[in-house]
């Protein structure tokens, strides 16, 4: 019996075997169809109830099956599970495009559509009508046939693209190792980054020395520690050219496939660009509003950048004689400047930060803001042994949601930090269906000496990507689609943003930060010291994001049609936004997995737009107490169980009482001075 295909809570990793999954997917596709099927037979006339509501609650076995296959391509694959992912993405797609260019299906919607204002529909009922209305018009529902077939050959073929993008980017992050016999090339490297360099050099097989990979507990340390400039440089150019060596790992073609596929898609539809299209359904509706907003946020942060890249170079030529700053120079020199400023580095830090620590603090925060208990449970089936397994309980002792917990890299893992669902929360015939999250994250492992102690930035992605958990954990809405993180996708990080905050703040400090050793609560200096250094080099930070923004939409908001030199147009994208000299040797699109992969393109704007929001939201909470519940319970009515049910601002208002303001962000940033 394969167990994907009965009906199930939890997923149940154990029973599952690779071959399980094609005849899954074949079967729940059927029985997709079948339903799909069901709505357009039906000879009553098309109502909200037999139409919307029966397709919202069709495919859910579907549902649940890619949830599981497709978070397990990410946490834990291997070449047979990217097989798979590489033969069912096309007919997923195809699936998908069955249902949207359904011309039965709809003339169904529609009909409904036309009479939305005589239905006396709830808020959440017009906004599922209006999302599934625009799901097909923007899908090609309206097209000819002719149109529509281009569509679906686009689709198809956009999914293998991607895909084969971000198998190429593990498959190079996999393939490069820097393995040192000379202990002197780890000099500067702190205790913990030599052994766990050590460790990783005996698994990979080597008999003595150390080894450095691409991936970010290994490169990160290294970058930022390492005295041997050489090294540095070359692993900086390992890093920076990924996809870009014109081999068959190569990601240039892809991409130049990507942008093209995606602007003839967005002109078939009767959009400019494939930003117009996809900004259609964000906070900031337009690209010019998108430029707009980059554009102000560059104006006030190049300035800043600029002096802090001045301040940079000078320190680095004072202290070791380095004429010209290069991009393998910044990390190492920052961390030194920030030490010599605030006495403060992540060494002296990370023992505050025990791993198990910190998630007994972030669960301690969601306690003390929205009365969350997480009681760690062994009876949860799971895909690796190293994934942590809790339920998550109110204040009244009612079920609220399942979490699952994955923090450190493996092979089979992709880079970054994330999180996902493994079954989405909806209510259907009373009963309110609670959500499985899970937050998966590539944190340093502990070593045979040291537990994992974090550096502050890990924490902070800690802090973020449960903030992204709790939007998931606390849904409460009627349909699945409109769930938990299913926002406009500028609304979706700020659950996530305003969330790092409280790693900032002593009395959030106070509650987990403790030395692993000694059980010492952090000192007061070193949290005044995290505060003043949080600012630290802002401007070239927001600088560096802000470049980001610029190049995703220079590949989106224009005809792609006539590039044929990605490096070339991505270093025109970058001229405003470039503080070191050009490396011929790198690029950054052929691994920039955001926009060329994952869900990102025409959005990485959202990260700084999300900023605006979280530092107003934020600025709320200061204002009347970090901890205050009447603030906490505001946030989490209005945004947190409210998922994508109505217009994010409609929500943020009714939250903050007012519209968010960019000052807020540019005064934390230290970018401008406060009023007053």
């Amino acid at each position: 019996m394969n167990p994907l295909l009965s009906p199930f809570d939890t997923a149940p990793f154990s029973k599952i075997k690779n071959e399980h999954f094609k005849p899954a997917f074949l079967q729940a596709m059927d029985d997709a169809r079948a339903e799909i099927n069901a709505i357009t037979a039906n000879t009553e006339p098309p109502s909200f109830k037999n139409t919307i509501e029966t397709l919202e609650f069709s495919g859910q076995q579907l549902d649940r099956i890619s949830s599981v296959f497709f978070n397990l391509n990410s946490a834990e694959t291997n070449e047979e599970i990217q097989k798979i992912a590489q033969e069912v993405s096309p007919l997923l797609s195809e699936f998908g495009n069955d249902i949207t260019l359904n011309e039965e299906l709809f003339k169904r919607i529609k009909a409904v559509y036309e009479q939305k204002d005589a239905l006396n529909l709830s808020v959440e009922q017009k906004t599922l009508l209006d999302k599934r209305y625009k799901s097909f018009s923007r899908n090609g529902a309206n097209l000819s046939e002719d149109k529509k077939k281009r569509l679906r050959e686009i689709d198809a073929e956009s999914s293998k693209l991607k895909l084969q993008f971000g198998e190429n980017i593990l498959a190079e992050t996999n393939k490069y190792q820097m393995h040192l016999t000379n202990e002197a090339d780890l000099d500067g490297l702190p205790d913990g980054s030599k052994e766990a360099a050590a460790q990783m050099a005996t698994s990979k097989g080597k008999e003595a020395g150390w080894m450095i990979t691409l991936d970010y507990p290994s490169y990160i340390p290294f970058m930022k520690y390492a005295k041997n400039r050489e090294l540095r440089k070359e692993l900086s150019m390992a890093f920076g050219s990924k996809g870009f060596h014109g081999d068959e790992l190569d990601n240039q073609k892809n991409i130049l496939k990507i942008a093209k596929l995606r602007h003839e898609r967005a002109n078939l539809l009767g959009y400019k660009t494939h930003a117009h299209f996809v900004l259609e359904e964000r906070m900031a509706e337009t690209p010019e509003k998108v430029h707009e907003f980059l554009n102000e946020l560059l104006e006030k942060a190049k300035p800043a950048a600029e002096r802090e890249f001045k301040q940079l170079e000078d320190f680095a030529k004072e202290l070791d004689g380095i004429d010209r700053l290069e991009k393998w120079d910044g990390s190492y020199y920052s961390e030194k400047l920030k030490q010599k400023l605030f006495s403060l580095d992540d060494e002296q830090l990370k023992p505050y930060f025990k791993l198990e620590n910190v998630i007994d603090g972030v669960f301690k925060v969601a306690d003390k803001l929205f009365g969350l208990q997480f009681e760690e449970v062994s009876d949860i089936d799971k895909y690796h042994e190293e994934v942590k397994t809790f339920k998550v309980y109110d204040a009244e002792k009612n079920f609220v949601s399942l979490f699952y917990a994955d923090f450190h890299p493996r092979a089979g893992k992709r880079g970054g930090a994330w999180m996902t669902s493994f079954k989405s929360q909806w209510k259907k015939d009373g009963e309110n269906i609670r959500p499985h999250i899970s937050n998966v994250c590539n944190f340093t492992p502990s070593t045979e000496s040291k537990p994992s102690l974090l550096t502050f930035n890990e924490v902070t992605t800690l802090f973020h990507e449960f903030g992204h958990g709790l939007h998931g954990m606390l849904a409460n809405t009627t349909y699945p689609s409109l769930s938990g993180t299913s926002v406009y996708w500028d609304f979706v990080e700020l659950p996530s943003q305003v969330m790092e905050n409280w790693c900032y703040e002593k009395e959030a400090l106070e509650l987990f930060a403790k030395h692993y050793e000694t059980g010492e609560i952090i000192p007061m200096e070193l949290v005044q010291k995290i505060k003043e250094s949080a600012t630290f080099q802002e401007g070239m930070q927001t600088l560096r994001q802000l470049s980001f923004g610029l190049l995703d939409m220079s590949w989106h908001g224009a005809d792609p049609t006539n590039i044929t030199d990605v490096k070339a147009y991505e270093t025109k994208a970058f001229a405003d936004t470039n503080l070191y000299p050009e490396t011929p040797e790198t690029c950054m699109s052929t691994a920039f997995a955001h926009i060329f992969q994952g869900g990102y393109s025409s959005g990485y704007y959202s990260y700084k737009w999300a900023e605006v929001l979280d530092a107003d939201a934020f600025a709320y909470f200061k204002e009347k107490g970090i901890f205050n519940k009447e603030v906490a319970n505001k946030f989490k009515e209005h945004v947190l169980t409210k998922g994508g049910t109505e217009k994010p601002m409609v929500l943020y208002r009714r939250f903050r009482g007012a519209e968010p303001k960019v000052e807020a962000l540019l005064e934390r940033a230290g970018l401008i001075k406060k009023a007053g």
